[in-house]
């Protein structure tokens, strides 16, 4: 997979406090995972390198509002994150108490998505990009390629692996900045992305093959 600022981008997902946070909902779930795979260090240095570079950088966040707590079936994981309200807001159009909250962006982060340049698109509401404008974004700027990161490895970041891929995309995964949470009776989320990942991606990278790739 050849990366080129021309026709690739960086698409980060979920870069938020609840999930990279010491203080986010999942961190007990997330927290070793990530302290392991240095994610936070790692998804910054990324986008020091877009932004550096001038590569095109898209968010696709999570958020949760209030008329979400009707649905009445989901997963697991699906369920919990109602029920702890992770990525919660008030509503699409109210930011009372966004700032700061679990489903606001990492403080270190908030230089790079908010400088007037990064595209953030509507927020995926299960795990993939199929309920979000992620997709009509990246072709109507002739992206093809894309250098994927953020959370959770095992949910997020291999669902939108694959429809990404399902949509014609090449999908070089950054496997160090990203993490997954480990849970006593489903097991270790990030060993799991990471044996998919492998079967599934045009690259599975480090941050530092990444950085070197992005030219």
């Amino acid at each position: 997979m050849k990366i080129d600022k021309n026709d690739t981008a960086l698409v980060v997902i979920d870069p938020q406090n609840d999930v990279l946070s010491e203080h986010g909902i999942s961190w007990g779930m997330v927290g070793d995972s990530v302290k392991e795979n240095g994610t936070v260090a790692n998804i910054g240095r990324l986008f020091q390198a877009a932004k550096d570079r001038d590569f095109g950088v898209l968010i696709s966040p999570h958020y949760l509002y209030p008329a979400d707590q009707a649905w009445q079936f989901g997963g697991a994981v699906e369920k919990m994150m109602l029920e702890s309200k992770e990525f919660y807001r008030l509503g699409p159009l109210d930011l009372g108490g966004f700032s700061g909250s679990g489903a606001d962006w990492l403080e270190s982060y908030k230089p790079f998505i908010e400088d007037g340049k990064t595209v953030v698109v509507s927020p995926h509401k299960v795990w993939g990009p199929q309920t979000n404008d992620l997709v009509l974004q990246l072709r109507k700027r002739h992206v093809n390629k894309v250098i994927l990161a953020g959370m959770l490895a095992n949910l997020c970041v291999e669902s939108h692996l694959r429809e990404l891929l399902e949509q014609g995309f090449e999908v070089a995964v950054v496997k160090d900045a990203t993490a997954g949470p480990r849970h006593p009776e489903f097991g270790d989320g990030y060993k799991a992305a990471v044996i998919n990942y492998g079967f599934l991606a045009n690259a599975v990278l480090s941050t530092d093959d990444a950085l070197s790739a992005m030219k």
